[in-house]
């Protein structure tokens, strides 16, 4: 893991990136609803709009490290300049999910209140308040956990507005029965099967990281954890589904990789090097 983590030079300005809070208020969640954006260097002087990616979990980006991953990758011109829009979150376990249903317990009861938000009130505030691309091949989303199984799911359902999906250690175990008392039933699993009903859209690429310390649950007791399983299983659903294993889908899987901000941070150059690396 030690491989991604960008080193540290204590002789590089210790920041090449403008900060700064902002809010919006929601109707349809019934929140103020905060921001990080994160602009790039030059941003303030030049004239030019820039792709942008927006973020789940905006709370965690000092826990991220996010400055300082970006510092690096800008200094060595590893990435184009854009904008990061960090979202943070409300109420999470309702909040992000899947738009079309919540799971057996009711999680994500406000999921589609969610993404109503995302589409009819951020976006168009930040096109209105910073300088950014809007189409969708310029437009990124990500997020880590439940936030990456919404971000997934807002990608895969809207390709007239994003055209990329990261997704760290996603929860696509999210499902429609329970599997307690060792009820086990694969086509329950809600993101799968929105993938098998849904649509194929030529735009669309899709970024996915795992980590073998994830989890300890193995509920097939195939030696392999849950969240590989149920994530490379998804990535076999949009290969069904016409997406092409090499163009159209990456995976990251880390050896002792957790489900923590650590072990995301330390895999995220790789993540903003596939969205907006050097063409």
């Amino acid at each position: 893991m030690a491989d991604f983590l960008p080193a540290h030079n204590p002789i590089e300005p210790t920041t090449v990136t403008s900060q700064k809070q902002d809010s919006l208020q929601s109707v349809p969640l019934n929140r103020t609803v905060h921001l990080t954006v994160i602009l790039p260097p030059g941003y303030q002087t030049a004239t030019t709009s820039y792709p942008v990616l927006y973020l789940n979990d905006g709370q965690d980006l000092t826990r991220l490290h996010m400055t300082r991953v970006l510092n690096s990758l800008y200094q060595k011109k590893a990435i184009r300049p854009f904008v990061l829009v960090a979202i943070h979150a409300g109420d999470r376990i309702q909040e992000y999910g899947t738009a079309a249903r919540a799971d057996y317990m009711n999680r994500g009861s406000k999921a589609a209140l969610y993404t109503d938000f995302v589409l009819t009130e951020l976006l168009p505030y930040i096109r209105k308040h910073y300088r950014i691309l809007t189409e969708a091949d310029q437009s990124v989303f990500a997020g880590f956990s439940l936030g990456g199984l919404s971000a997934f799911d807002i990608v895969f359902h809207h390709p007239e507005r994003f055209s990329r999906a990261g997704v760290f250690s996603g929860s696509f175990w999210w499902r429609s029965k329970s599997t307690a008392d060792g009820y086990r039933d694969e086509t329950d699993r809600i993101m799968h099967d929105l993938v098998r009903k849904g649509t194929y859209h030529n735009n669309l690429k899709f970024w996915f990281e795992t980590g073998t310390e994830d989890e300890t649950s193995d509920r097939n007791n195939n030696g392999i954890i849950d969240a590989i399983d149920d994530t490379t299983d998804l990535m076999d659903e949009l290969v069904k589904k016409g997406y092409n294993r090499e163009n159209a889908i990456r995976y990251v899987e880390i050896k002792g990789g957790k489900h923590d901000q650590e072990t995301w941070s330390a895999i995220m150059p790789d993540f903003l090097t596939w969205a907006f690396g050097h063409k």
